[in-house]
């Protein structure tokens, strides 16, 4: 007992209404107080007291609806519990509110309400003694005969059984143990009832039992049921007492004496839910610093209750790290043949791709400890960059994990957050890992060219850590703030563009350039992949559609003019949509005016359909585009160039008109500064070479801009245009505008040019040279330096297109016109390759 002889609750006690449980006397429980009555409570009474009786205080059961929220004062029980307040904790975490750890001390009648705000206060009779019971005055009290000692007896008899049945080994059983042999008998009903598996109704009928014998009667059936639980549970399992699991839990805040015991068989421990956390810690088989970590976070969890708002952090943090794939990796397939054979199934073309996996595979079989490479896949969109990602992934027999960085601007998201934060989470690359549960798999980052930067870091910074071979086996993640090797992951990256990416982040990744399709590689990739894929989507076979190689050769020209090939799966899908529609409603393909609509859908359609060019006109509607070189190049002024895109090669037309004035220069067209310079360079270096060349002005003088306005215009003008690579195709239009001819129709061109004359490498010319070749044209111009990209070029492409390496303007001019050019090495010659100049 809390009391002791002599001391009587006072006749006015504040009173406390609880909804979370009944405090019976003897016992002890913790309650949350956050209500604004029992708030008032604890701040004007139990804050502020200094004597015994000020922490006393009656607890009264509110049986409304803990969802219940009115301010108003409920009818109160009419017998409580007075307690003592041993202690008051309070936290602004989620919300303002106590939490009161109280002992019970006697049971008490409300007499009368005397206040109800700010707090409830009453008049109260005490109605159980608070007497120092001894064990020979229980043995009296319980020897005085009649039916409240032969209760008694038996409720001891069943509380001594109830202890038999579990195992003495546990403290706590031990601890019961020794309240049994001391506790008065009178005292039992109230001690056990609070200890054993009940309902708060229940609890409520012990309470409200005033007389002894009303008490036991109330008790005894439920610690009946509880030894009969107990019985069928061990005739469950089949196991003896001694080897009983225990079922008695302690439950936080307290017990009587200072602790109170659950005997809840189904709950499980706290203690035996760490220590399972604790054994998959061990079992991890994690590094020894991030074990050090974890067994110091676990001790810590340990000595922590369970409403810390740190305990769940806690738990989390373990939680990760122990499902991250510390030592846990998937075993490579190094069977190269297969290897091949898989690579070339999923993708045509991508020879270069195809061939560093390979490579990768065959080190690998000869080196098992190699660390795993970071390529960079650079080139347009829908060549099929992320999908060979996934086939490496396959080919290897590795996990595969998809990470897109388009639009990620907060180092968070690639290095985690540290725990101090609210919310915080693992970084991608972890929370990949975790996904995937190995520490080998394929990552593919997603636009890494598209990486933002704002006030919460540069992510493209974050990831030289993870993107250096030499630094990414100690990977360190603000979360998990331990070391964790990533020195066996494949990392894949892919961009549209390196012009975009930080030069310290490109300089760590090995840079694989995925130029656009040609043609004929196009007609092969639909006819492989794209019809059999769209035709599975749309619930077609093959024997209802057809699509022949020349429908398929004139979407490709006509219907789009791209690098990769997703508008071409768009149009496909497009006529594969028309089709089921006819198929549905069991119509022909119209092919012809000459067909009726009433006979057309009486007639059942003819199988398969076959998409000829009419239909393909009829579904998709006229064409798009159309070859107009030869319908621009009509007039003196006009040059074909060829420009790089993030979206592939593209044909770039630059026009030039001239009037009379007083020789200014006007560029329209959307221009870049570099393209400002580069017309500039080119008027500077005609004007010089003027008498050479015999360019004249409009009134017939020597200086090409005397007496002349020049206005340049590149067309497609909602499009920004920058870079030097039209230098060459200007100084081609100027002097076809100052001589009067016509440059060559089936000519495009691509070079920087200096003031001596000179013409300079660009980069790009594989996809410049695939956009000519889709435009049908048939003579290529470029800088001598930039002919070892040819290389790369396929042969069909390569057969078809005449290359003129050009080392300066003069064999530029020459090329560039039929017959040459007037002043040129080789104007007198025809159109064959101009030998080199030793003028400049």
């Amino acid at each position: 007992m809390a009391s002791s002889g002599g001391i009587r609750i006072p006749g006015r006690l504040p009173l406390l209404l609880t909804q979370e449980g009944v405090l019976l006397p003897g016992s002890t429980l913790r309650f949350s107080v956050h209500s604004p009555r029992n708030m008032q409570l604890v701040g004007q009474r139990l804050l502020r007291g200094t004597s015994l009786k000020s922490t006393i205080i009656g607890l009264i059961p509110d049986t409304r609806d803990p969802q219940h929220d009115s301010e108003d004062l409920p009818a109160l029980h009419k017998i409580g519990t007075a307690g003592i307040a041993v202690q008051v904790v309070g936290s602004n975490w989620p919300k303002p509110h106590y939490t009161l750890l109280i002992t019970g001390l006697c049971r008490f009648r409300v007499s009368k309400l005397l206040t109800e705000r700010p707090f409830v206060l009453a008049e109260v009779e005490q109605l159980d003694k608070l007497e120092q019971y001894t064990s020979s005055a229980a043995e009296g009290v319980a020897a005085g005969g009649g039916e409240l000692a032969e209760l008694s007896q038996k409720f001891y008899q069943a509380a001594v059984q109830l202890l038999g049945m579990l195992d003495t080994s546990v403290p706590a059983v031990a601890k019961f143990r020794r309240l049994l042999d001391s506790l008065p008998r009178e005292t039992l009903p109230d001690v056990v009832a609070s200890m054993i598996r009940t309902s708060n109704k229940e609890k409520l009928q012990v309470l409200d039992a005033v007389s002894m014998e009303e008490r036991f009667k109330k008790a005894l059936p439920m610690l009946t049921r509880q030894i009969d639980g107990l019985k069928l549970l061990q005739k469950t399992r089949k196991m003896s007492p001694d080897n009983e699991k225990r079922v008695l839990s302690v439950r936080k805040g307290g017990v009587f004496p200072g602790r109170q015991f659950n005997l809840d068989e189904d709950d499980e421990d706290d203690e035996d839910d760490t220590g399972a956390l604790e054994r998959k810690v061990h079992g991890a088989n994690m590094p020894e610093t991030a074990l050090r970590v974890c067994l110091k976070e676990l001790k810590r969890l340990k000595k922590m209750p369970q409403s810390m708002p740190e305990y769940a952090l806690t738990r989390n943090y373990l939680d990760l790290m122990v499902e991250l794939p510390w030592s846990k990796s998937t075993k490579d397939c190094l069977d190269i043949h297969a290897a091949r054979t898989l690579l070339d199934n999923d993708h045509y073309a991508m020879d270069k791709l195809k061939r560093r996996v390979l490579e990768y595979l065959a080190v690998r079989q000869l080196k098992t400890t190699l660390k795993g490479p970071i390529l960079c896949f650079v080139g347009p969109p829908g060549v099929g960059k992320t999908s060979v990602g996934r086939s490496i992934a396959r080919t290897l027999g590795r996990e595969f994990q998809r990470i897109a960085l388009g639009g990620v601007c907060d180092q968070s998201d690639i290095r985690g957050h540290r725990r101090t934060y609210v919310g915080s989470m693992p970084g991608r690359i972890i929370n990949g890992l975790k996904t995937v549960g190995v520490n080998n798999p394929v990552f593919l980052l997603d636009e890494v060219d598209k990486l933002g930067k704002s006030l919460q870091g540069d992510p493209a910074a974050a990831l030289l850590e993870v993107l250096d071979p030499e630094q990414n086996h100690s990977f360190t993640d603000h979360y998990l703030n331990v070391n964790f090797d990533l020195s066996q992951v494949l990392f894949i990256a892919t961009a549209n563009t390196t012009a975009t990416i930080p030069p310290a982040l490109l300089d760590r990744m090995e840079v694989l350039q995925v130029p656009g399709y040609t043609q004929e590689e196009k007609v092969e990739i639909a006819h492989r992949h794209l019809i059999p894929n769209q035709l599975e989507q749309h619930g077609l076979t093959p024997q209802q559609l057809h699509i022949p190689q020349e429908t398929t050769q004139d979407i490709i020209c006509r219907y789009t003019r791209e690098a990769g090939v997703r508008s071409l799966e768009r149009k496909i899908g497009a006529l594969c949509r028309a089709v089921a529609v006819r198929v549905a409603e069991g119509r022909r393909l119209p092919r012809t005016e000459s067909v009726a609509p009433e006979e057309d859908k009486a007639t059942p359609p003819e199988m398969p359909i076959v998409i000829d060019l009419s239909a393909l006109k009829d579904i998709l509607g006229p064409p798009l585009f159309e070859m107009e070189v030869s319908e621009r190049l009509t007039l003196p002024g006009v040059a074909l160039g060829l420009a790089w895109t993030p979206l592939g090669g593209e044909i770039m037309f630059v026009e030039a008109s001239r009037a009379e004035g007083d020789g200014q220069l006007t560029l329209t067209g959307q221009l870049g500064d570099v393209m400002k310079e580069s017309a500039h360079l080119a008027i500077s270096w005609l004007r010089a070479n003027a008498k050479t060349y015999r360019l004249t002005n409009m009134v017939g003088g020597p200086d090409p801009l005397e007496g002349t306005d020049i206005h340049l215009h590149f067309p497609a003008g909602a499009v920004t245009k920058d870079g030097p690579s039209a230098g060459v195709t200007i100084v081609t239009c100027l002097a076809s505008l100052f001589s009067g001819r016509l440059v060559r129709s089936d000519v495009a061109m691509t070079g920087e040019i200096t003031l001596r004359g000179l013409v300079l490498p660009v980069g790009g010319i594989k996809d410049k040279v695939l956009a000519a070749h889709r435009a049908g044209v048939r003579r290529v111009i470029l800088p001598q330096r930039s002919e070892k990209d040819l290389d790369e070029l396929p042969a069909n492409v390569r057969a078809d297109l005449d290359f003129i390496p050009a080392q300066n303007l003069d064999q530029v001019l020459n090329a560039s016109f039929h017959g040459g050019f007037p002043g040129t090495a080789g104007a007198a010659g025809t159109d064959s390759h101009p030998q080199l100049s030793s003028k400049l």
